[in-house]
């Protein structure tokens, strides 16, 4: 097994193009073709305590849940931590993957597990869950062209479309829809229309053919539908398509419990489910039993807009500043912070599972050393 292997496995688990934007996702450090032999770290904060465990363990990767580099460097030396755990990775042999927005994004990630806290199962997330920002699948990037034509001249004008890239779906080619209709106009002196004559109105029934076509064959396209149309001006229409809303993969969760539960009720799950983390609430009013939760791990505040919008009555996330909590109040959204890698940390040995499956006879070990900075004074 190589690096490579690895970040297979973990495209298969969490593919990059779920991550948000801003993000900077996967591999940091390291050479695609470099063996495994010494096995794979898990993490969420790739600290130096982290690093002296992977030299001492032999780790030759390291997945680090939050990215190592992150702002732009400058340089990379030994005068800050930064720059001494890039050196210690880099000098070690030892290559570094993120995966962060993307691990969160997908079905089965982070905010999913997050949300199985949640439910009353064991193991399993109870109620309807949806990404509250859903995944906006568009990577081809299309449009559908639209034209008329003769009856007589559909097959022609379909199949030379077809040869210059339109009409392609998943493994289906020659895609299209026709309908019938009435198409009119009137031919200036200067034409020679292939229907009727110039100077006449004409009344013809056509046939509206509609494809789908990746916008960087669009020109060759267009270019195409007009050498083999009959028309001297054929009418083409081209509208831009919107991508597919992914509901299961995406930014944070909806979550419609079952069964409704108070703040309280949530927060006792929550307790034991993130190893007795630490968490605090803010109610709008009384504690009553409520249904919709808006659910992000780590710093979520960014999403509050979109679980108002969502009818959410409750926005549960690891941390938030100040003032965004009392936003929260005045929309009237109960809110519950649990820490920020308390709720990312006990994904890791499920990832752990889940690359043990993938990357046979490689050790696959979740880090000691990876802890919360903050702890609670006694």
């Amino acid at each position: 097994m190589r690096v490579a292997d690895l970040i297979h496995a973990m495209d298969l688990i969490a593919p990059l193009r779920y991550a948000e934007p801003w993000d900077r996702v996967g591999l940091h450090i390291g050479r695609p073709e470099a063996a495994l032999a010494g096995g794979v770290l898990l993490t969420i904060d790739l600290t130096e305590r982290v690093l002296r465990e992977a030299i001492e363990r032999g780790s030759r990767a390291i997945v680090a849940y939050h990215a190592p580099i992150w702002d732009p460097i400058k340089t990379i030396t030994s005068t800050t931590s930064r720059g001494r755990i890039l050196l210690g990775c880099a000098e070690a042999g030892i290559s570094v993957y993120t995966p962060h927005t993307a691990l969160d994004a997908a079905p089965g990630g982070v905010t999913d597990w997050f949300c199985e806290g949640l439910s009353a199962g064991d193991g399993r997330i109870e109620g309807d869950c949806r990404a509250l920002t859903p995944l906006i699948e568009d990577e081809k990037q299309r449009v559908k062209i639209v034209t008329f034509v003769p009856e007589k001249d559909l097959e022609r004008v379909r199949s030379a479309l077809a040869t210059a890239g339109a009409g392609r779906i998943g493994d289906y080619e020659v895609c299209s829809f026709s309908s019938s209709g009435e198409g009119t106009f009137l031919a200036g002196d200067t034409t020679n229309p292939a229907v009727g004559s110039a100077g006449h109105f004409e009344t013809v029934d056509e046939r509206r053919l509609e494809m789908i076509c990746n916008k960087g064959a669009v020109a060759l396209a267009i270019e195409t539908l007009r050498q083999f149309h009959p028309y001297e001006e054929p009418a083409i229409d081209i509208y831009e398509l919107l991508g597919t809303p992914m509901r299961s993969i995406g930014t944070g969760r909806r979550l419609v419990l079952d069964q409704p539960a108070t703040m309280r009720e949530l927060a006792q799950r929550l307790r034991g489910f993130l190893d007795h983390a630490r968490i605090k609430i803010a109610l709008p009013a009384n504690d009553e039993p409520i249904t919709h939760l808006g659910v992000v791990p780590g710093a979520g505040e960014s999403l509050l807009p979109e679980a108002i919008r969502e009818d959410c009555q409750a926005f549960i996330t690891g941390e938030m500043r100040h003032h965004q909590v009392v936003d929260a109040l005045h929309a009237g959204l109960a809110v519950m912070l649990c820490g920020h890698t308390n709720t990312e940390r006990g994904y890791l040995p499920r990832l752990a599972d889940r690359l043990r499956e993938a990357l046979a006879g490689v050790e696959i070990a979740c880090s000691e050393a990876d802890r919360d900075p903050l702890r609670e004074v006694e």
